[in-house]
């Protein structure tokens, strides 16, 4: 049991917090438009579902913080409070410290402390809405029901009442049959109607006296009342049905709602979402307040509570209109929408929760199959069967059939993660009193789950740089000629087998001159060597190089930026660096769509085996020394009008000439540059398992993992990235 109930917790916590993921994007959302009501209602949704799981665990301090939480946003939903600057603002440190309570559920030391930091936030919340929502005052002193009791004679008109449905008026109508034993239960009839007062007041009382026996078999301890009750509330139907909540099993009680609200609960049915999980008549009409829990609760047992002599009850809508308990059209309003979200649930494909080790190791298994199946196909080949090498070819396409799919089983949308730098730029905005813009783009564009929970922190202090170094103060964009709001945009796309991750902005841009002097100054560079504008720009990239003249919290110290480096090259990615003085920067990430298994293109160098990524390959040609271009400085070739540089792996990696051997040149490209590879074998397409190098060889330039071959050698996997930028580099210095 205890082990059940552990696992239970761990499913509250993950569902928790996701739930709060959400809420912090919908808020984010709501700050730019308040007037949104699916965005107010799934903040709403998230701070109540998370109170009423967290109520099964005994978790009260959970429950206590998020119940008053819930109380703003309900009156948010209902029009009494608007969505502003500060309420936003207020409400995500609210979803703060409700993820921060579910984090610590087990450390009883930090709850005290943290119970307290939540006082603080709702006396704030309450401040910023303006104190808590007004109650509404009692009509009367306790006598004024008596008063309608006493005073009601034969001319009072009679309060308009028709079963099952609404009445013709904007009051709410109450039908009271108290059960006999209520006096003997301790429990006062008129002490429900001066509560019932609270909310709101009571128009006309009318009563009911049709179980009243003879003056001989009256019993003067039993209760033979009935009430026919006129009430004006702005309460909900739920809210009417608790004030009778001691004596509703036992007695008969029926509320007819205004005509107004008949209306109110079509509207609200129409708008609940299509992907709501509940499908049940009841739960619909539970959901938009046309119908309270002891209705459909006593419905239910009428349903399936009866005897076999006797037919069985019809639906379960009939069954609510015959007792009075909701009006045809809004059962009628239920059903239609009950079969719009069947059909909506129709279409969608079932998704689950599946736990990323288990998913890891199946990535793994995929991966060992991918070798087994290339070392059957290299001994097929060997044997020369005709049969066997098509029976293996077949078994190739279904394992490459599975690896793609079981791939695509880890990609993710990366505007998941985009969104959460709403967040980001919020508060830095907020800090350094500025007004920025978050725009993003391609956030429907995928890529490996290992890879976005890596990249998070590097594209943080990417954004907190743009903010903090980019974007002008709003006199200085103003003298300028700009808006004084900035734009920090993020865009991601896919580009030869890569997926770039884009953080510009539209500030003041990088001054290279400024940058080259403050890398000389630090050593970084000497003042005799000669580098391009790219080459300069990539400098901020180094440790200890700031162009920021004061030291803040946020960034100043020449940390940051190289950490984003070191971050993304061990993911096997690059940083491109492109900026405009005046006009802003764009910082390019290019990182692999996935860390573990590629599709590659084997070439051999020497004696050695090595993958270019097939991504990054353009074409393959000949190679002869009559090709190159004598009056170019460097290694360059004449590629159909083109300059191609080009670099000698054999030379690049030392290794020995095969005698026999007709070069060739494999072109590849990365972002925007192009070069050659010179190889002395092109031995095809290669599915490719990658393997990550030892820290020994962490500092190999141009190789970023190995692999292991069907025979069982190992063979790198080249770097392109670093390639091109290496062959670039040494061409200019010749």
């Amino acid at each position: 049991m205890n082990d059940i109930m552990e696992q239970a917790r761990e499913t509250f916590i993950n569902e928790s917090l996701d739930m709060l993921q959400e809420m912090e994007e919908s808020l984010n959302q709501l700050a730019d438009m308040p007037e949104d009501e699916d965005l107010i209602n799934s903040v709403f949704r998230a701070a109540h579902t998370i109170k009423g799981s967290a109520g099964l665990f005994g978790l009260d301090s959970i429950v206590s913080f998020t119940h008053k939480v819930e109380n703003v946003l309900d009156n948010v939903r209902a029009g009494q409070v608007r969505i502003t600057e500060p309420l936003v603002g207020i409400l995500l440190e609210c979803r703060d410290h409700t993820e921060a309570m579910i984090e610590q559920i087990e450390d009883e030391e930090n709850t005290a402390q943290l119970a307290s930091a939540g006082n603080g936030l709702l006396e704030r919340l309450e401040q910023c809405v303006g104190g808590a929502p007004p109650a509404v005052t009692a009509a009367a002193p306790a006598a004024s029901a008596a008063v309608s009791l006493a005073t009601q004679d034969a001319d009072t008109p009679k309060i308009d009442r028709e079963e099952g449905r609404a009445v013709a008026n904007d009051n709410w109508h109450l039908s009271l049959r108290f059960h006999q034993d209520v006096l003997r239960n301790g429990m006062d009839p008129l002490s429900f109607l001066r509560y019932l007062e609270t909310l709101g007041e009571i128009v006309a009382v009318a009563t009911q006296i049709d179980n009243m026996p003879d003056a001989q078999a009256m019993d003067p301890e039993s209760c033979y009342l009935g009430l026919e009750i006129r009430f004006q509330s702005e309460a909900t139907k739920q809210e009417i049905m608790d004030v009778f909540e001691f004596v509703a099993e036992d007695s008969q009680i029926t509320i007819l709602p205004p005509r107004t609200k008949l209306d109110e609960y079509i509207l609200l049915i129409e708008k609940l979402k299509e992907s709501e999980e509940d499908l049940r008549i009841g739960d619909l009409l539970l959901r938009c307040g046309a119908l309270t829990k002891q209705e459909l609760q006593r419905t239910l047992d009428h349903q399936y509570e009866h005897r076999e002599d006797v037919p069985p009850p019809g639906p379960l809508g009939e069954l609510l209109v015959e007792r009075g308990a909701v009006h045809p059209q809004t059962v009628t309003a239920a059903l239609g929408k009950q079969k719009q979200i069947k059909e909506k649930r129709a279409k969608e494909s079932k998704s689950i929760r599946v736990d990323a080790q288990r998913l890891d190791q199946l990535i793994n298994l995929v991966g060992e199959l991918v070798i087994a199946g290339a070392g059957t196909n290299l001994l097929a080949q060997r044997l020369g069967d005709v049969d066997l090498v098509e029976s293996v070819s077949l078994i190739s396409r279904l394992v490459e059939d599975i690896r793609d799919r079981s791939l695509r089983l880890r990609m993710v949308q990366i505007g998941e993660t985009f969104n959460r730098f709403n967040r980001v730029v919020r508060d830095v905005s907020k800090e350094l009193d500025k007004s920025i813009k978050l725009v993003i783009r391609g956030g429907e564009t995928e890529l490996d789950k290992s890879v976005v929970e890596k990249i998070g922190d590097p594209l943080t202090h990417l954004v907190r740089n743009s903010i903090d170094h980019g974007i002008e103060s709003a006199e200085q964009r103003l003298m300028s000629g700009k808006p004084e709001e900035g734009v920090v945009t993020l865009n991601a796309y896919h580009d030869s087998g890569n997926i770039v991750i884009e953080v510009s902005d539209d500030g003041g841009g990088i001054d290279p001159d400024k940058v080259l002097r403050k890398a000389i100054a630090n050593g970084l560079v000497s003042p005799e060597q000669q580098l391009s504008r790219p080459e300069i720009l990539r400098l901020i990239l180094e440790a200890g190089l700031t162009t920021k003249a004061e030291v803040s919290n946020l960034s100043g110290r020449g940390v940051g930026m190289d950490v984003v480096k070191r971050n993304v090259e061990a993911l096997r990615g690059t940083i491109e660096v492109d900026s405009e003085l005046g006009r802003g920067t764009s910082i390019r990430v290019r990182l692999p769509l996935t860390l573990s298994i590629i599709d590659g293109f084997l070439v051999g160098v020497g004696e050695s085996s090595y993958v270019v990524p097939l991504d990054s390959v353009v074409e393959c040609i000949e190679y002869t020394e009559s090709e190159n271009l004598k009056h170019h400085h460097g290694d360059y070739i004449n590629l159909r009008g083109e300059v191609l540089p080009y670099l000698n792996l054999r030379e690049r990696f030392g290794e020995p000439k095969t005698a026999g051997t007709r070069e060739n040149i494999v072109v590849v490209r990365s972002g925007g540059l192009k070069a050659g590879l010179v190889v002395d074998q092109l031995l095809g397409e290669y599915q490719t398992v990658i393997k990550p190098l030892s820290k020994i060889f962490s500092r190999l330039s141009g190789i970023s993992g190995s692999t292991i071959l069907g025979s069982g050698d190992v063979a790198m996997i080249l770097d392109v990235s670093a390639l091109i930028q290496q062959t670039e580099q040494a061409n200019l210095l010749r």
